[in-house]
């Protein structure tokens, strides 16, 4: 049985850190902002094992001319559960959320790794490669839904 619900920030990390900080201590799983109410994190079961996360934040970039603003931060699907379909349900998971908080783009940074698979999921690269200190290289990546 599989199910996506929202988790608190700390239930995050048993993902996050296995998938992307696994050369760093726990501690740089926490992001800042994910305590604030506005941000949501969500997690995806499977026979009641948290097997994917994702973090919504309400954060206006500045590069873009649009008020209401979410950024998907910490995507992350554990190892041996990749190629199943559980990232994209949690990316759709996160735009209909998004939706419902009358949001009106959705934006990350992508590693250089996930750009085809947002791509698939309607997501476009804004500028070019950069990169991020002691993580990698990244594209910003944006989707227009309201």
């Amino acid at each position: 049985m599989k199910k996506i619900i929202e988790i608190a920030a700390l239930d995050t990390f048993s993902v996050r850190h296995p998938v992307l900080r696994s050369d760093k201590p726990v501690e740089s799983c926490h992001f800042d902002g994910d305590e604030l109410s506005t941000t949501k994190h969500f997690g995806l079961f499977v026979d009641e094992k948290l097997t994917a996360v994702t973090s919504v934040f309400k954060k206006n970039n500045a590069i873009f001319n649009t008020n209401n603003q979410f950024q998907i931060r910490g995507m992350a699907v554990l190892e041996e559960h990749q190629k199943k379909g559980f990232g994209q349900e949690l990316v759709l998971h996160c735009e209909s959320f998004i939706k419902n908080e009358n949001g009106e783009l959705i934006w990350f940074n992508a590693r250089e790794n996930a750009v085809a698979f947002y791509r698939k999921l309607g997501y476009e690269i804004v500028g070019t490669v950069f990169e991020i200190e002691n993580v990698g290289l990244h594209y910003l990546m944006k989707k227009r839904i309201g």
